[in-house]
């Protein structure tokens, strides 16, 4: 009696992996993604006998390296390797574009800050060139002006003096 359920144990257990291999061949024949739970689901078999069966197991982790897909679908094979380069790159890309988000948010910050200090008053005021120009022209007006008046009063005071000239003139002969 022992000899026929081991018997019927090993014919259970060559029919299971007759299972394994007949999905795992559909699998690859169809281009859908090839991992131990779907294997095992797709032969309806559990999990813990694959890893029972270390020769189904190594067939699994083959197949999920080799690149998948119907030889028909248009576009290049996807391996493992080819999707960790994939990933490698997409990190580096991340990291370059979370680069880039800082900088600009410093950028922006400044900006904000900047644009906040000139609404509120506190900064110069928006026109601060325009300003700095009429200070100039200003300052050179109030020179000339300086300079004229310095003449007129130098004439004023040549008037003043020929005018007392004239009077001690006129006082003397009278």
């Amino acid at each position: 009696m022992s000899t026929a359920m081991a018997d019927g144990r090993r014919a259970d257990s060559e029919r299971r992996r007759q299972r394994v291999k007949a999905a795992l061949q559909r699998a690859v024949a169809d281009g859908t993604t090839i991992s131990v739970s779907g294997i095992a689901r797709q032969a309806d078999v559990d999990r813990t006998f694959l890893y029972r069966h270390r020769d189904l197991l190594a067939l699994i982790h083959a197949a999920e390296r080799e690149p998948h897909g119907s030889p028909s679908s248009a576009g290049p094979p996807v391996s493992l390797v080819s999707l960790q380069a994939d990933l490698a790159n997409s990190h580096a890309r991340n990291t370059r574009l979370i680069t880039q988000i800082r900088s600009l948010e410093r950028r922006l910050s400044k900006l904000m800050g900047e644009q906040t200090w000139r609404e509120s008053g506190l900064g110069p005021p928006a026109d601060h060139e325009e300003l700095q120009r009429q200070v100039v022209h200003l300052e050179q007006m109030n020179t000339e002006l300086t300079a004229r008046l310095e003449e007129r009063d130098a004439e004023l005071e040549a008037a003043r003096a020929a005018n007392r000239e004239l009077t001690r003139a006129l006082n003397q002969r009278a």
